[in-house]
């Protein structure tokens, strides 16, 4: 009976305690903790594409569980295919990757584009900054003043483009379709920096490109000081107070009567601009991670310091969720045939 009495405490103790897995299970590390994640940016440094993920590299971390290490990972090349392909088809599923490409990169997908590896509707999308409209800058001493003047010339305009989907080519496919207005696209620079360069020895003429980047610094603080370059045509739905001279696409397609087909097409096209400047991840990423990185995401652009350094910069911390980006990306890859066909052509 002592025997007993002294063994049924000691099992109902052992019975009370947690199981051993459970307990394990408590002490394990966040999965993040010791790992690097990089971000691999599809435009040169420099940008704002590049300065934005740097911003994400130095804050993130401490909204992660295990505050990993983030580094930043340039791989331009064909207005960032080359890097969406990576991320999609070479990065291992597990969350340490990611990318930020070009927001127009979902036409290329509907272009049909050989060198598409991916698909969009499989991607992870953590989430979006700087939704923007577009402003196409002409070098001042060019003979074009406004969209009237490249109606009516025998030449085009030439203008700089990395890609088949980046903002010069969204912008001068729009204006054709709307309007009738050709441009000379001139393909090829790994950059944005590179086509201001470019503008500057006059091997180029133009350049279609968000309004914010466009007062957010240099070259612009300088060419606009010095008369270097004049504004031909905006997209917002109202004139940007800096753009006041400057039509909007909208107030010249009521003046010339465009169809509403080209206007849906218009609309495909310029959901490029809305969209920002989105962060991507390989499909198959377990749940639990995607949902510690979009809120890592949401939470450094809404961090105080982020919002002082961005001031700084005057860059715009306008944000869209992983959520709300993945619908939209739904959306414009369901279209019907002929906008579809229509915006194909633009791109041939």
């Amino acid at each position: 009976m002592k025997f007993l009495s002294v063994l049924i405490p000691v099992c109902f103790g052992l019975l009370s305690q947690p199981p051993t897995g459970g307990r394990a299970h408590a002490q394990t590390a966040p999965f993040f903790q010791g790992k690097t994640v990089r971000i691999i940016v599809g435009f040169t440094p420099g940008g704002l594409y590049d300065q934005y993920a740097r911003i994400l590299a130095q804050h993130m971390p401490k909204y992660i569980p295990g505050n990993p290490n983030i580094i930043v990972q340039n791989m331009p090349g064909a207005a960032s295919l080359t890097a969406a392909n990576y991320v999609y088809g070479v990065a291992k599923p597990d969350g340490l990757t990611l990318g930020m490409v070009g927001s127009g990169f979902y036409l290329d997908q509907l272009f049909g584009r050989k060198e598409v590896s991916f698909d969009i509707r499989k991607f992870v999308f953590i989430g979006t900054v700087d939704q923007r409209d577009l402003v196409m800058y002409m070098r001042a001493d060019a003979p074009w003043k406004s969209v009237e003047d490249i109606l009516a010339s025998a030449e085009p305009p030439k203008c700089g483009a990395t890609g088949t989907s980046d903002l010069t080519t969204i912008l001068a496919g729009v204006m054709e379709e709307t309007l009738g207005a050709k441009t000379r696209l001139v393909r090829g620079y790994p950059g944005g920096s590179e086509i201001d360069l470019a503008a500057e020895k006059r091997e180029v003429h133009c350049r279609g490109m968000g309004i914010s980047t466009h007062y957010s610094r240099e070259p612009y603080f300088r060419w606009h000081k010095e008369g270097f370059d004049r504004h031909i045509i905006q997209t917002g739905a109202k004139r940007d107070p800096r753009l006041a001279d400057t039509p909007t696409l909208q107030e010249l397609m009521d003046k010339k009567k465009t169809p509403e087909i080209s206007r849906s097409v218009t609309r495909v096209m310029l959901l490029s601009a809305t969209l920002g400047r989105p962060m991507i991840a390989t499909p198959g990423i377990p749940v639990d991670r995607i949902k510690i990185l979009r809120e890592a995401y949401l939470r450094a652009f809404k961090d105080p310091e982020v919002i002082e350094q961005a001031r700084k910069k005057r860059l715009d911390v306008d944000m869209l969720s992983g959520e709300e980006v993945e619908t939209q990306m739904r959306d414009a890859l369901n279209q019907p045939r002929e906008v579809v066909e229509r915006v194909k052509k633009l791109a041939e």
